[in-house]
């Protein structure tokens, strides 16, 4: 007598079949997949929007010739560029942004004047110094941000910046006395702390404005 032959047969996965498979195929298509990737692009956004505005800044120009070659730039530096990734708070404040704006706007204009002024007083030359000021919060992108608002500013410009003690140099006209040397200092902080309630982390808020870390907190 013998055995019984069991004949076993594999069964054909096509490719349309190993789509279900959780070992198989790609999750790019996935729901999950696409929410990472709007989460990245979100999360970029504000600083892809901020190179293009830099760069509309730093020609003076604000035409549509300079927004596509900001585009163009800050395509060749986010993609072109392997650069190590910049992390973003992904919170975004629309009203904060849109007061850093126009305070950003006046302190130009009044910076502008001042300087033209400082320039015609043919009565005494306007004093300089190179002051330092150390900022509060320990993260690239504000510090960046904070020495680049400073620096667009008329009357200040950045020096040198050192990341290791969160310091700030700046070289200043129109100081006359220490008073004047602590109000640069002050604005400087001040422009820190609107960047930081425009785009900074929660735990950001609560360092330089411990007061409104609740209700900003509750903003998209």
């Amino acid at each position: 007598m013998t055995a019984p032959i069991h004949h076993t047969s594999r069964p054909r996965h096509s490719a349309g079949h190993s789509a279900g498979d959780p070992g198989r195929g790609s999750t790019g298509g996935t729901p999950t997949g696409k929410r990472t990737v709007a989460q990245q692009v979100w999360r970029q956004l504000p600083f892809f929007v901020w190179l293009v505005a830099l760069w509309m800044l730093l020609w003076g120009q604000f035409t549509v010739l300079a927004f596509v070659t900001g585009l163009i730039a800050a395509i060749a530096v986010t993609r072109v560029f392997r650069l190590p990734p910049v992390e973003l708070s992904g919170r975004v404040n629309l009203w904060y942004g849109a007061f850093f704006v126009l305070a950003f706007i006046g302190a130009v204009v009044r910076g502008s004047l001042t300087v033209a002024g400082q320039v015609l007083d043919l009565r005494r030359q306007p004093g300089t110094a190179i002051i330092a000021v150390p900022v509060r919060i320990d993260d690239d992108l504000i510090m960046t941000h904070t020495g680049i608002t400073a620096s667009l500013i008329p009357g200040s410009l950045i020096v040198e910046a050192d990341r290791d003690r969160r310091i700030l140099y700046l070289h200043v006209i129109g100081v006359r006395d220490e008073r004047d040397v602590e109000a640069q200092r002050a604005s400087v902080l001040r422009w820190e702390r609107r960047i930081v309630m425009a785009v900074g982390s929660r735990a950001q808020v609560a360092q330089v404005n411990p007061d409104a870390a609740a209700p900003v907190g509750r903003t998209p």
